[in-house]
């Protein structure tokens, strides 16, 4: 079931969020540097299992903070050039992998709900109108409310009914 809904990610209550990212990506921008500051382990742990696992765009690796937080990191775009630091741009067919990946994590990991943002718009440059169809394609079925957070309001907590 998906809900678009509006307010800041960070204050939802579902039982993972996810976000898109690059390989190795530094996150310094948007919902990815919130997150770096607020699991600074997770920025830490993620470049470490980038390192040991050489993963490919559309993949997805999932992180728990010590809390019980899950945060899902969808790799929807490139790697990040090392000489200038530049995001790689997101790609659909990256996006349409990456969240086949997710649907299978929340099925395995029986996840209760999930939030996302709008994945690969932001850094990533793709179209919302491009990204909401698969999103819709590839977490429609699943069995648990799916929350977009479909337009940003900082300090907002969400209608997640």
């Amino acid at each position: 079931m998906i809900h678009l809904v509006e307010g800041d990610i960070l204050l939802s209550k579902a039982h993972a969020i996810a976000q898109g990212v690059g390989i190795n990506d530094p996150m310094d921008k948007g919902l990815a540097l919130s997150l770096h500051n607020l699991y600074p382990a997770m920025h830490k742990d993620f470049h470490h299992w980038c390192h040991q696992h050489h993963p490919e765009p559309g993949e997805a690796w999932v992180w728990v903070s010590a809390e019980g937080k899950h945060v899902i990191n969808l790799i929807t775009q490139e790697g990040v050039d090392s000489h200038d630091h530049r995001h790689g741009k997101a790609t659909l067919t990256n996006v349409q992998h990456a969240l086949k990946a997710l649907a299978k994590i929340v099925e395995q990991e029986k996840f209760t709900s999930l939030a996302l943002p709008r994945i690969a718009t932001g850094a990533g440059g793709l179209a919302w109108a491009d990204v909401l169809p698969l999103i819709e394609k590839k977490l429609g079925h699943l069995d648990i409310p799916v929350y977009i957070y479909a337009t940003y309001h900082a300090n907002q907590a969400a209608n997640e009914a």
